[in-house]
């Protein structure tokens, strides 16, 4: 199923300011093939997901994120995104 990817524009900027990543550099973890999701809570009618996966092949990112099905497409809405910290790099990297 196809992905596509929505965010919020004000919140994409917070993200910026406060953790140094791009959302449009933070959908990439999606793209390896290495990369682990995990259901974090369930808040404001909808699941959170959390995942870590590698961008540009050299900084693990971890991605808070939504997931919808709608008109074909798996909808993820980013949520926020930073560089990932030594615990969670380490689950990235031993799976």
């Amino acid at each position: 199923m196809p992905m596509v990817f929505e965010w919020d524009a004000n919140k994409a900027k917070s993200n910026l300011r406060k953790h140094g990543v791009l959302f449009e550099d933070a959908v990439l973890v999606f793209d390896d093939p290495r990369h682990l999701s995990r259901q974090e809570r369930y808040e404001n009618g909808e699941y959170r997901w959390q995942t870590l996966g590698l961008v540009h092949g050299i900084v693990v990112i971890l991605v808070a994120h939504s997931v919808r099905f709608e008109s074909g497409f798996e909808v993820i809405r980013i949520i926020s995104a930073r560089k990932a910290d030594r615990k969670e790099r380490n689950r990235y990297e031993h799976g």
